[in-house]
């Protein structure tokens, strides 16, 4: 596996439910650091997709430095995640409604190439599925 140089950052006000429904649609856990004084809260984690991306993942009440503007906004992410074949489009579409995700687009074939899906999760973070693996 190549090590990604570009993550997608995700912030949720569950983590424990968001981590689940990234592991429903085929991510795995690289790396899981809990706080210590509050094992609910997610300070950082890292999931895989495939061979070559990622994404970052925390719970959003967790502090941020003093003075920052930095600021951890639940439901705002979109990821694309490119998948081997058509039929796989339609499966982790599947995969993602069972976890309680939300349909966005149903699977369908696209005029530029490939076949794509869009799902929520419950966050309202968005997943779209394809075959298209860019130009």
């Amino acid at each position: 596996m190549s090590t990604p140089t570009l993550f997608h950052s995700i912030h949720f006000d569950d983590a424990d439910a968001g981590i689940a429904f990234l592991e429903a649609l085929g991510f795995r856990q690289r790396a899981l650091h809990r706080d210590q004084d509050d094992p609910s809260l997610v300070v950082h984690a890292e999931y895989s997709w495939r061979d070559n991306g990622g994404v970052m993942v925390g719970s959003a009440r967790r502090d941020v430095p003093d003075g920052s503007g930095y600021q951890r906004r639940v439901g705002v992410a979109t990821c694309y995640l490119v998948v081997a074949s058509d039929d796989e489009v339609d499966q982790v579409h599947e995969w993602a409604l069972a976890a309680g995700g939300v349909s966005l687009m149903a699977p369908a074939d696209q005029d530029y190439g490939g076949r794509s899906a869009s799902v929520a999760d419950a966050e309202g973070n968005q997943y779209s599925i394809g075959s298209y693996a860019g130009a």
